[in-house]
C-alpha cells in the first residue's frame, strides 16, 4: 500500500513538473499593442518591391511576408531595435527609410546641405556683382 502511495506521488510530481505544463513566464501581450509595435515598425521599413512605399502601406506580397515576420518577432517578445536589427542585416540598409549617418551615406545627407550653400553662394555674388554694375 505505501509503495502504491509513494508511486501515485511521484507520478503526480513529475505530471506538474512537465515543461508542458509550466506557465510561460513572459508577460502576453495582448493583439492591440502587437498591432500598434508592428504598424510603429512597418512605417520606417522599406517595401523591397514598391521603392519609397513602407511596408504597411506597400500592397504587395512581399510586404505582406514582410509584416508577418514584424508581427511574429513582436509576439516572440523582441523589441523594436531587435527586429529592425534582423531585418536590416536580412535586406541591408536599403530597407531603412531614414538611412543611418555612416560613412558611406555621408553624401547622401551632406549633398542637399552642400547644395543649398552653393546656391546661396551663388546668389551672394550674383547680388554683389549686380549692385557693383548699378554704380
Amino acid at each position: 500500500m505505501r509503495r502504491w502511495l509513494m508511486l501515485v506521488v511521484l507520478m503526480a510530481g513529475f505530471a506538474f513538473s512537465v515543461p508542458g505544463h509550466a506557465q510561460d513566464s513572459q508577460t502576453v501581450i495582448s493583439e492591440e499593442v502587437v498591432e500598434q509595435r508592428a504598424r510603429d515598425i512597418g512605417r520606417g521599413l522599406r517595401c523591397v518591391m514598391c521603392k519609397n512605399e513602407s511596408i504597411e502601406e506597400s500592397p504587395s506580397t512581399t510586404a505582406q511576408d514582410m509584416r508577418r515576420i514584424v508581427r511574429e518577432r513582436v509576439r516572440s517578445g523582441e523589441t523594436d531595435a531587435e527586429i529592425i536589427d534582423y531585418m536590416q542585416s536580412r535586406y541591408g540598409d536599403f530597407i531603412l527609410l531614414k538611412p543611418p549617418v555612416q560613412p558611406n551615406t555621408y553624401l547622401l545627407w551632406g549633398l542637399p546641405f552642400l547644395l543649398l550653400l552653393l546656391a546661396l553662394l551663388w546668389f551672394w555674388r550674383a547680388a554683389r556683382k549686380y549692385s557693383q554694375d548699378q554704380t
